[in-house]
């Protein structure tokens, strides 16, 4: 009697264990195949998911040093209208053209600025000290490479740009030029990188649907099985109390 106690009390532990966690793979010896795919699955997982964080950082980066090129374009657009008003020999005056060129040095110390301070987790991203970076989008750490473009007045070609002295206007639309192609540049990486988020997405939901149908319990079925185990337990434990009784009686008639 107390070996087959031995083993209801056994079952039911493992059965309530079972609907406490959810889960009916809880250790090797529910599933040894089911479990080595369920760890492979959570491994996809938990890689995937990741890598889905180092996306959503990477599109931060990129925002982050668009947002300032843009800044910079406007700096820009400023500095050319400057050089057109310069440019009007016929009114402009030395003294003119110096306080225009005051101006000038004041919009060029702002992009300056922009270029040297701009950073994402202490890290510069627009004065050309990291122009690459190797971002891991998937479980198994592949990914993109993401580039940054360079925002510096030397990069951009306008460092000695001086309308007081010979100037072309060339050089602030040449500036310009950069400037958008790096804006628009950033900004398809950071369609890819969104496409590249949602394929991880996708994949990551279809591996944790298959972990899930592999490990979660259902419970209407494992309910279900635990009342049949039950039945037959207590039918097993009426049946063996029926023999000892019997068993009992028989000797009882045999000594009367």
């Amino acid at each position: 009697m107390s070996s087959i106690s031995s083993i209801n009390n056994s079952t039911s532990y493992m059965d309530y264990g079972r609907f406490a966690s959810g889960k009916k793979i809880q250790s090797a010896a529910d599933g040894a195949a089911e479990l080595s795919i369920i760890q492979k699955e959570d491994a996809q997982i938990r890689g995937q998911k990741a890598g889905e964080n180092n996306i959503g950082a990477a599109k931060d980066m990129l925002n982050v040093a668009e947002g300032a090129m843009a800044g910079i374009a406007d700096y820009l657009q400023r500095i050319r209208e400057l050089g057109v008003q310069a440019s009007n020999t016929a009114t402009m005056t030395d003294a003119d053209r110096a306080s225009i060129q005051a101006e000038v040095e004041q919009l060029k110390q702002g992009i300056s600025d922009i270029a040297s301070q701009t950073t994402f987790n202490t890290k510069e991203v627009l004065d050309g000290t990291y122009d690459k970076f190797q971002i891991a989008t998937d479980a198994n750490g592949n990914g993109m490479e993401v580039t940054i473009a360079n925002a510096t007045l030397q990069m951009l070609g306008i460092e000695d740009f001086d309308v007081t002295k010979d100037f072309s206007m060339q050089d602030i639309d040449d500036a310009l030029a950069k400037v958008n192609a790096g804006r628009s540049g950033m900004g398809a990486q950071t369609n890819a990188l969104t496409f590249a988020y949602d394929n991880s997405a996708n994949g990551r939901l279809n591996h944790a649907a298959g972990k899930s149908r592999l490990e979660d319990l259902d419970f209407a079925e494992a309910i279900s099985e635990k009342k049949k185990k039950e039945t037959l337990q207590e039918y097993a434990l009426f049946m063996r109390k029926k023999r000892q009784n019997d068993e009992a009686k028989r000797m009882g008639s045999l000594f009367a």
